[in-house]
C-alpha cells in the first residue's frame, strides 16, 4: 500500500474475489475485534488431506432471491464472542478482501447474519495497518446501485421448469409460511397460499371433481402442496389433502401421515411398535384407575398431557402424587382424553429438535426451557442453540419420521445418559427457531426437495 492510507467510512461496498462475491455491503466497526460474513448451509470437508468449507450466502441485504455457493480453505473452528456477550463456535476462513483499489488477506468467521443490518462485519483486525476509518462518513469509496449489484449476480442463476407450489395452511403471516413463499419464488416457482377454510370440493362431479377455492376458482394447475395444518384444522385439512392426492398432486406430507402424527396416543403406540424408545406412558378412561395410572409411570413428578394439545399447551407437571390425582380427575371430569407420562429429570428441561427432510436430518437445535418452566417450547420462551447430534440421535430421528411416513418432520428427542428417547413427532414444524439457531436455509431445502421429486 501507499504511505497515505486509504480512508473509508463506517459502511462501504467491498468484494471477496476468491469467493466470487463481486459486490457486498459491509459494516466497518473498529469496536469489533474480528470480521464475519453471512453464511448458511455450512459444510466442512476434506480434499487431498486439506480442510475446506462449503457455504451459501445471500449477497444482497434484505433479499434471499440470489444465492451464491462458495468454497474456501478452512483455517480454524473457534469460539467467537459477539458484542452482546454471546459465545458460539464458528468456522474461520482466510480469504482476500478488496476495498477500493486495495486487496489483502483477512481472517473472517462464518455466521448467519440474516437478522443483522449487513451481510459483512469488518472488525479492527481486518483494518489494522491497512486503512483509516472515519466513523462519521459512509461510502467514501463510492456508492453502487441496486441494479448493478443484482445484474452482477444474475449470471449465476440456472433456468429450470417453473412449478406451481401451494402452501395449505391458515395464517399467511407466520414466519414459516413467509419463508417458504420467499424461498419458492427465489428458486423461480409460482407460489400460492391456500387458506384451508376457503377450500371446498365437489366429489363425484365428473369433470368438476376437484378442489375449488374462494370465488369457485378450480385448482387444477397445482403441481405440489406443502401442508401446514394447525391442530384444529387437521380433519378438514386432511380431507382437502386427500383430494389433491387423488388427483396425483405431489404432497410433501400425506394425509395419513399427518393424521397419525396428530393423535398423540396413536403416535406413541406406533413408535413403540417400531421399537423406538419413548418415555413410559399410561392411558385410561375411568377415574377409578387414577392411582394405578400414576403407579404405572413411576409416580410423581409426572407429566399430564391433553391429547389435543400443541406447542406445550395442555401439558401439566405434577410434582406430587396428590397433585397428579387432582389434575387427572379434573381433566377426566371434563370428559377429555389425557396421557400420563414419566417426567425425565435427567433431561434437565432440555430437548433436541431434529428437522428431517426425505429421510435426512438437515438441521438440529437444542431447546432449553425458560427459567421456572419445564416445557422446552420456543413459543413459551425457550432459548435455542445450534448443536451437533450423535449417530444414535440421527438414526432415531429418521426412524421416527419413517414410522409415520412423513417426508418433512420435526422430531423432538430427549438426550439422556442411557440413550435418546423420542418425545414427539411434528408434521408441521416451525422454521424460525431452527433456521436462526442452525444457520440452515430449511425453506430452500424443502422447495429443492419438491424439485427433486418432480423435476429429476
Amino acid at each position: 500500500m501507499s504511505a497515505d492510507k486509504t480512508i473509508i467510512g463506517c459502511e462501504e461496498w467491498c468484494a471477496f474475489p476468491e469467493l466470487g462475491l463481486k459486490y457486498i455491503k459491509a459494516r466497518v466497526d473498529s469496536g469489533a475485534k474480528t470480521s464475519s460474513i453471512h453464511a448458511f448451509n455450512i459444510q466442512p470437508f476434506e480434499q487431498n488431506g486439506a480442510k475446506f468449507v462449503r457455504f451459501e450466502i445471500h449477497p444482497i441485504q434484505g433479499s434471499r432471491k440470489i444465492v451464491k455457493k462458495c468454497t474456501a480453505p478452512l483455517k480454524d473452528y473457534r469460539e467467537i464472542k459477539s458484542s452482546s456477550g454471546h459465545v458460539d463456535k464458528r468456522h474461520i476462513i482466510q480469504t482476500k478482501i478488496k476495498l477500493g483499489a486495495e486487496t489483502w488477506e483477512i481472517e473472517v468467521s462464518l455466521s448467519n447474519r440474516s437478522s443483522m443490518g449487513y451481510r459483512v462485519l469488518l472488525g479492527r483486525q481486518t483494518m489494522a495497518g491497512k486503512v483509516i476509518v472515519d466513523p462519521n462518513e459512509s461510502f467514501l469509496l463510492g456508492r453502487i446501485s441496486e441494479n448493478k449489484v443484482e445484474n452482477a449476480y444474475k449470471s449465476s442463476h440456472v433456468k429450470k421448469k417453473t412449478l406451481n407450489i401451494a402452501i395449505l395452511a391458515s395464517n399467511p403471516d407466520l414466519y414459516s409460511h413467509q419463508r417458504l413463499m420467499e424461498a419458492g419464488k427465489a428458486l423461480g416457482h409460482e407460489m400460492h397460499f391456500l387458506k384451508v377454510k376457503q377450500c371446498y370440493m365437489n366429489i363425484g362431479g365428473g369433470a368438476d371433481t376437484f378442489i375449488h377455492y374462494g370465488d369457485s376458482k378450480i385448482l387444477k394447475e397445482i403441481d405440489a402442496v406443502i401442508p401446514r395444518l394447525k391442530p384444529s384444522a387437521t380433519f378438514y385439512g386432511a380431507s382437502i389433502l386427500r383430494q389433491f392426492e387423488a388427483a396425483g398432486v405431489f404432497c410433501l406430507n400425506g394425509s395419513v401421515a399427518i393424521t397419525r402424527s396428530r393423535d398423540k396416543l396413536r403416535s406413541l403406540q406406533l413408535l413403540s411398535s417400531k421399537g423406538i424408545d419413548i418415555p413410559v406412558t399410561a392411558f385410561a378412561d375411568s377415574p377409578q384407575n387414577t392411582k394405578d395410572i400414576i403407579k404405572l409411570v413411576g409416580g410423581a413428578p409426572l407429566i399430564i398431557k391433553l391429547l389435543e394439545g400443541t406447542q406445550g399447551k395442555g401439558v401439566v407437571l405434577a410434582e406430587t402424587n396428590k397433585a397428579a390425582e387432582s389434575v387427572i380427575d379434573a381433566f377426566k371430569s371434563l370428559s377429555t382424553n389425557i396421557l400420563v407420562q414419566e417426567y425425565v429429570k435427567e433431561a434437565k428441561n432440555r430437548d433436541l429438535r431434529c428437522f428431517v427432510i426425505d429421510n435426512k436430518v438437515v438441521a438440529s437445535m437444542e431447546r432449553r426451557a425458560a427459567e421456572g418452566e419445564f416445557r422446552a417450547n420456543v413459543h413459551l420462551g425457550a432459548t435455542v442453540s445450534n448443536t451437533k447430534i450423535t449417530p444414535a440421535e440421527r438414526k432415531m430421528a429418521i426412524m421416527a419420521a419413517k414410522a409415520f411416513g412423513l417426508k418433512n418432520a420435526g422430531v423432538d428427542i430427549l438426550r439422556l445418559p442411557s440413550g435418546p428417547k423420542i418425545l414427539e413427532v411434528n408434521s408441521s414444524p416451525g422454521l424460525e427457531g431452527i433456521e436462526k439457531a442452525s444457520g440452515v436455509d430449511i425453506a430452500s431445502f424443502i422447495i429443492k426437495n419438491i424439485e427433486k421429486h418432480l423435476l429429476s
